[in-house]
């Protein structure tokens, strides 16, 4: 999978690929976004620490993946924020049926009308997270000045962290591969504190 994603980052179309995986995978969660961005960063943290070795013409430039990711990230969080807000019998069914997501969908519902949007934040970087945020905001009719504001600060939190392990990764440890396989391996380890802290139940008042 590595081989094939390292090879996607010499395109051209590198950055519609990144913004496309982002803004899906809030609906479709099994897309490898995080690990498309972490590659993506990687490739580009080789090309500038390549010296006088050949590299490929087009590699990725950080600033502008960091920019995408995190603005596709929000402009994800907000096409489903925007599904859910319209209400739908086949959405509220799905839900239904999972313990998990009304359990979090009502948790996030008090959370964001008490001001602790910070959940929005931790849930980014969890499995399916997003998801459940997004969607849940968006049924339990939040406001957009309400969801908007940290839906774009896990955004940029999710995408700096992700171009951050995919970079200074390869950096430190020296080749694109090893980079890349170290950070997505602390992708998922952050990944699962979140989810974690998500799950945790909340103190008694």
């Amino acid at each position: 999978m590595f081989e094939t994603l390292g090879s996607l980052t010499t395109s051209p179309w590198i950055y519609a690929v990144v913004a496309l995986s982002v803004v899906l995978d809030v609906f479709l969660p099994v897309l490898p976004s995080g690990v498309l961005v972490i590659t993506a960063a990687a490739a580009a943290a080789a090309a500038g620490a390549a010296g006088p070795v050949p590299v490929p013409e087009q590699v990725p430039d950080i600033a502008a993946l960091l920019v995408i990711a995190a603005t596709s990230s929000v402009l994800g969080d907000m096409a489903a924020f925007r599904v859910a807000r319209r209400g739908g019998g086949r959405l509220e069914r799905a839900i239904a049926r999972s313990r998990r997501l009304t359990l979090a969908q009502e948790r996030l519902g008090t959370a964001l009308a008490r001001g602790g949007g910070a959940l929005v934040v931790i849930a980014r970087f969890a499995p399916a997270g997003r998801s459940v945020v997004s969607l849940g905001a968006g049924k339990t009719h939040r406001k957009v000045r309400e969801f908007l504001p940290w839906s774009a600060l896990a955004g940029m939190a999710w995408a700096g962290y992700s171009v951050a392990l995919g970079y200074f990764g390869t950096q430190w440890l020296g080749a694109a591969w090893l980079g890349t396989a170290v950070s997505v391996l602390a992708l998922f380890a952050a990944g699962a504190l979140a989810g974690f802290v998500i799950r945790r139940p909340s103190p008694a008042v």
